[in-house]
């Protein structure tokens, strides 16, 4: 694995785990700042070829 496959999927895994924070703790606000983070890191990955393996938050 590359350095930039494995720098992306850290930071979906990062973005994962900040958005559960986020909906557990009630901060709307933060979770669809999160939420849009993970869409974009997942469009990055998909342009780039990256498996990436889509868990429920």
């Amino acid at each position: 694995m590359d350095a930039f496959t494995a720098g992306l999927l850290q930071r979906i895994r990062n973005t994962q785990s900040d958005l559960k924070q986020a909906r557990e703790t009630g901060d709307d606000y933060l979770a669809d700042v999160e939420q849009a983070e993970l869409e974009d890191l997942q469009r990055l990955a998909a342009e780039h070829g990256v498996p990436v393996s889509v868990s429920a938050c």
